[in-house]
């Protein structure tokens, strides 16, 4: 009999609320938008809810935790560094990324036309091939806050497989 793969899965997810702004980062891409996001970093919640996805893989608390927001040194952060922070940790543990999913619930901007964009950063970041990366939107089909244009949501899902690539 084969043996089973030594492997982790985290979820994580995040929501910010849109406020002044001229534009929102997700997955790492800046995209104009009428609005911008309240939020101690760049707000980015495609990479703030796969943060907490790699650290609940890890059993290693939240993002809340490692990066919180009292600190002054992660004032309007870009959150690129706080995934490569992140993927310094699944290294330094023995683990390597399988795959992570990520889907943004929001009305708007139109997250499609950048989803390869994002997908690119955050394979760069993780130092995975790009098609180890899923980006996919959706809409709350006009109900609840981001359903009203009041915020942005992602959930995320990260495999972690013991080992070296």
């Amino acid at each position: 009999m084969p043996s089973i793969p030594d492997i982790r899965i985290g979820q994580g997810y995040d929501v910010h609320a849109f406020g002044d702004g001229d534009h929102v980062v997700v997955g790492g891409v800046r995209i104009p938008h009428e609005r911008g996001v309240l939020a101690h970093s760049d707000g980015d919640v495609a990479l703030h809810a796969l943060c907490d996805a790699i650290l609940g893989a890890l059993a290693l608390g939240d993002i809340g935790v490692h990066f919180p927001p009292s600190d002054a040194r992660w004032k309007d952060v870009d959150s690129r560094h706080l995934l490569r922070h992140c993927n310094a940790l699944i290294g330094a543990r023995g683990w390597r990324v399988g795959n992570v999913d990520i889907t943004v619930v929001c009305e708007r901007p139109k997250i499609g036309p950048h989803a390869a964009a994002m997908r690119e950063a955050i394979a760069v970041d993780l130092g995975i091939e790009v098609d180890a990366v899923s980006v996919k939107a959706t809409t709350s089909e006009r109900l609840g806050f981001t359903g009203r244009g009041e915020g942005i949501a992602a959930q995320a899902v990260c495999l972690l497989v013991r080992g070296a690539a």
